[in-house]
């Protein structure tokens, strides 16, 4: 389903958005987490490397405070002094009884030994030797003169080593107390439970004791100049060191404050992310959560949005117009077009309100509407209150268009119009429409008036009409109007009456004012026709010759004599009809094409309709009479058709030969150029262009129904060139004869 462009403006920032703050916030409860573990490792290791310095500076506190304790001593002094054999049992059991009481207060497992510098024995682990003079020198050399202090420790291949040189506050040193710590009784003491690496600094930095190899993830120098990076902070802590490899080293450290001791370790990341597995996975599962929800809520929100669009858009009609996929850009678009209609439809509903109520007078004067579409229909075009008026219908003819053309009737049949729509008064009258081509009709309205008080206004809107049209048209009309009537659907009844009072205008000539009363009582009495048939012959004579002098002389008389013999309507009407007929007997003997042509075929009901006698004489002098006059002189260059169609025939016979005007001028003995242009008058186009279609279209048949090759057609049809073959039916026809042919054959 199409949610549209809106839903997913909505949808995919609230998502995008969510994602981000629920990933934001895991990244910030993960880092938190991470810093919380490494806070939480970093304090219980801190508490191990306190517990360990402790209890080891409390055993090594204890070896030297019991070895300077018995250095001042007085069997100390007297057993250094002497020499010890294996028969001084006594000063063997004393010196080894002190170190056994040594041992009981420092570690477990390690070594207690006592040296005589002076008389050069040692007793260590219970055992007696003795000192060789390179051994002595060696433990001079090593404890004695290359130190600063009477009390030290040292590093050794199997653990630590105390060094006491005796006495302790003098120079002259004449004992030395060794008590070996081993490896083993170091990891024993120095046991954590998580087994980390610890590791152990002299004040020097340098490494007395190590667990691990985890040491090398420092640099020997960053390990050396440990202790004074760490200088007089606190006691205990947390460093960060970047290693060789540039990646930092959390180390965890416990100075002594006694001996300035370092014991660290370094914070193993596995550790951290062995710790922080769970927490990871479980922060991961809520992430998904998280998202799956935040999904399932923008979903929502963007679907609850969208909903009224998707309602609206969908209520909305199609435009083919609107192309934006922006579904509100699509509905304003949409509304604008509706907006856009609605004003054109009140706009064109307001330009067309006069055709509409034209169009209502003219159903009136038809007869084609009904009563109860009537009141309605008047209602909605602006006419209110017309119960109790009544009507006049009033018609206005042209009596001629004096010297104007034929073309400029429907101009001034508007003029016209628009002359009875100024003068006569809105409240009084319908719209007034152009009944047919040269009658105006106009339907009055008076109400409170009796018949006297009306016939006086009709009269005055005439005279006013004949009077504006003469002035400003430069033209005459005759009005006729119809008796008065209650209801609107009598109109038609009503320019029937008009009609007819216009047709008393033979007799009463132009700019007449005639009133469907004043005639209705006239009776017809008998038909005496007094047909001038000498006249008529000499009008004939002289279509005949086709000598328009001739006719002008007999026609005008003609004319004269139907007007002067016609007292009533119908002489005029029958005469009218004889002669007509006379004219087309005379146009099939002369084998001419004038009054059965198009225009003239309803030349009987054109003379019949018109009762104005200057119009008539001017249809028949100019739309008859003189035609046939014309007809008879082009005859005379019937002999020019001939040659024309002569020298098409000849292009028909001998298409597919050498052909040229030159050589029809020849064979017919007439000059090329005078057969040019006799050939385009008649045929609209040149020798040379009728001769080069007509090979074309030979060319399309031979195309379609023969195997002739575009070569042999080309040749065959006078072209020494294919080329210009192909370039001449491709200009005709748009394609080239190869594709031509392809064209037909898959038809």
């Amino acid at each position: 389903m199409n949610k549209g462009i809106m839903f997913y403006k909505i949808f995919i920032p609230i998502l995008v958005l969510g994602i981000g703050l629920s990933i934001s916030f895991g990244i910030y409860i993960y880092f938190s987490t991470v810093r919380s573990v490494t806070d939480s490792i970093a304090t219980n290791k801190q508490t191990y490397m306190m517990q360990m310095r402790n209890n080891l500076e409390q055993k090594i506190r204890t070896i030297e405070y019991a070895f300077n304790t018995y250095s001042t001593t007085s069997s100390f002094s007297e057993v250094v002094k002497n020499p010890i054999t294996e028969r001084d049992f006594i000063a063997y059991r004393d010196v080894n009884t002190q170190l056994n009481y040594i041992a009981t207060m420092g570690l477990d497992g390690a070594t207690y030994s006592l040296i005589s510098l002076n008389q050069n024995w040692q007793i260590s682990s219970g055992r007696l030797t003795h000192l060789t003079a390179p051994q002595r020198q060696q433990l001079y050399r090593q404890y004695v003169d290359s130190q600063d202090q009477s009390l030290f420790w040292v590093k050794t291949d199997s653990g630590i080593r105390f060094v006491n040189t005796l006495p302790v506050f003098s120079t002259r040193k004449q004992a030395i107390a060794l008590s070996d710590i081993s490896a083993a009784t170091l990891n024993r003491t120095l046991h954590t439970e998580d087994n980390s690496p610890v590791f152990i600094l002299n004040r020097q930095g340098e490494l007395m004791y190590d667990t691990g190899d985890n040491a090398s993830m420092l640099a020997n120098q960053q390990v050396r100049e440990l202790p004074g990076t760490i200088g007089n902070e606190q006691a205990v802590g947390m460093l960060t060191l970047n290693n060789d490899a540039n990646k930092p080293a959390q180390l965890i450290y416990a100075k002594s404050a006694y001996n300035n001791w370092v014991y660290f370790t370094v914070l193993d990341p596995s550790e951290i992310a062995a710790a922080l597995q769970t927490t990871r996975y479980g922060l991961i599962t809520i992430e998904l959560v998280l998202i799956l929800l935040i999904t399932m809520v923008a979903y929502g929100i963007a679907l609850y949005f969208t909903k009224p669009i998707q309602q609206i858009r969908h209520s909305l009609p199609t435009a083919a117009h609107v192309q934006s996929k922006n579904e509100i850009e699509w509905i304003l678009s949409s509304i604008n077009h509706i907006l856009t209609e609605k004003q054109s439809l009140e706009t064109l509903i307001e330009a067309e309100q006069p055709q509409l109520e034209t169009q209502l007078v003219l159903n009136l004067f038809r007869n084609r509407i009904k009563a109860d579409e009537l009141d309605g229909q008047l209602e909605r075009l602006g006419y209110t209150g017309l119960d109790g008026r009544h009507y006049v219908t009033m018609l206005i003819q042209l009596d001629s268009l004096g010297k104007r053309s034929i073309a400029d009737r429907d101009v001034l049949m508007l003029a016209m119009n628009k002359i009875a729509e100024e003068l006569i008064p809105a409240e009084q009258r319908l719209l007034p429409i152009i009944l047919n081509d040269d009658t105006q009709a106009t339907i009055l309205m008076f109400s409170d008036m009796n018949e006297q008080e009306i016939r006086k206004q009709v009269i005055a809107y005439a005279k006013l009409m004949v009077r504006s049209v003469r002035d400003y048209l430069k033209l005459s009309v005759s009005v006729g109007i119809s008796r008065t009537y209650d209801s609107l659907l009598s109109s038609k009844e009503a320019v029937e009456m008009s009609k007819q009072a216009l047709h008393q205008r033979l007799n009463l000539g132009k700019e007449s004012i005639i009133f469907y009363e004043d005639i209705s009582n006239v009776v017809s009495g008998p038909v005496l026709l007094h047909y001038p048939t000498e006249l008529e012959a000499r009008l004939f004579d002289g279509i005949r010759l086709g000598d328009e002098e001739q006719v002008s002389a007999s026609l005008y008389p003609l004319m004269a004599e139907f007007m002067k013999k016609s007292r009533h309507s119908m002489d005029l009407e029958v005469m009218l009809v004889r002669l007509v007929n006379n004219l087309i007997q005379l146009e099939q003997l002369l084998g001419l094409e004038v009054l059965l042509t198009r225009d003239n075929q309803a030349l009987y009901h054109r003379l019949l309709s018109i009762r104005n006698p200057e119009e008539i004489e001017r249809i028949l002098v100019e739309q008859v009479i003189f035609p046939m006059v014309r007809s008879m002189k082009e005859k005379t260059s019937e002999q020019f058709r001939c040659l024309s169609e002569t020298i098409a025939d000849i292009v028909r016979q001998e298409y597919d030969r050498e052909l040229s005007l030159e050589m029809i001028g020849d064979r017919l003995h007439y000059n090329p150029n005078y057969l040019s242009s006799i050939f385009k008058k008649e045929y609209g186009t040149t020798f040379s262009d009728y001769l080069m279609s007509y090979r074309l279209e030979m060319a399309k048949k031979w195309l379609t129904e023969t195997d002739q090759t575009i070569k042999e057609i080309a040749e065959r049809l006078q072209y020494h060139n294919p080329q210009n073959f192909i370039r001449s039916f491709r200009k005709k026809e748009q394609v080239t004869p190869g594709t031509y042919r392809k064209m037909r054959q898959m038809t």
